[in-house]
């Protein structure tokens, strides 16, 4: 899989709400280094559950769509 890529305002972004989420769930301050290093870590070690999941939930839906499909048959 390839690996994401998040643009720098997307990066600064989610840095930012690891920051706030920390400071308002834990009342701990967290660095622009600490917050990006959560984030890699979710990007590389987690994300690609969420996406597989995602993919699997694409899957399941087409495959429930295509027996729709398939129950419109004349015959």
């Amino acid at each position: 899989m390839n690996k994401i890529k998040l643009s720098k305002e997307k990066k600064q972004e989610m840095i930012s709400t690891i920051k706030d989420y920390f400071l308002n769930e834990r009342d701990e301050e967290l660095g622009d280094l600490a917050s990006s290093l959560i984030l890699d870590f979710i990007v590389e070690e987690l994300a690609p559950e969420f996406y597989n999941q995602g993919v699997y939930d694409c899957y399941k839906y087409i495959a429930d769509r295509n027996e729709d499909l398939l129950s419109l048959q004349i015959y």
